[in-house]
C-alpha cells in the first residue's frame, strides 16, 4: 500500500487528511498524481511541496516502492 496524506489546504480541497493506494509494481510519483488529478483536480492546483517518506522531491518519475509515504502541502502561513 501507499500511503498519501494531505495537509491545510490541500487536505480541505480533498475533503480527507489520507487516501490508501494499491501498490503496483512499476508505480511513479507521477502516478499517484495522475490517479488523484482525476478525483480531485482543484487539488493539485495549489500543492507546492511533495515528499516521498518525508523527502521533499520534484522529479516525478521516482519510482514508489510498497509500503511508502506520499505527503501533499501548499505554501502556507501563520502566526
Amino acid at each position: 500500500m501507499i500511503r498519501v496524506l494531505f495537509f491545510g489546504p490541500v487536505a480541505e480541497r480533498v475533503q480527507t487528511r489520507e487516501k490508501q493506494f494499491e501498490f503496483i509494481q512499476g508505480m511513479k510519483l507521477q502516478d499517484v498524481v495522475t490517479a488523484l488529478s482525476v478525483s480531485d483536480p482543484q487539488a493539485f492546483d495549489i500543492v507546492s511541496f511533495t515528499a516521498v517518506n518525508q523527502t521533499q522531491v520534484k522529479d516525478m518519475q521516482l519510482p514508489l516502492n510498497d509500503g511508502d509515504e506520499i505527503a501533499f502541502m501548499a505554501k502556507f502561513s501563520g502566526g
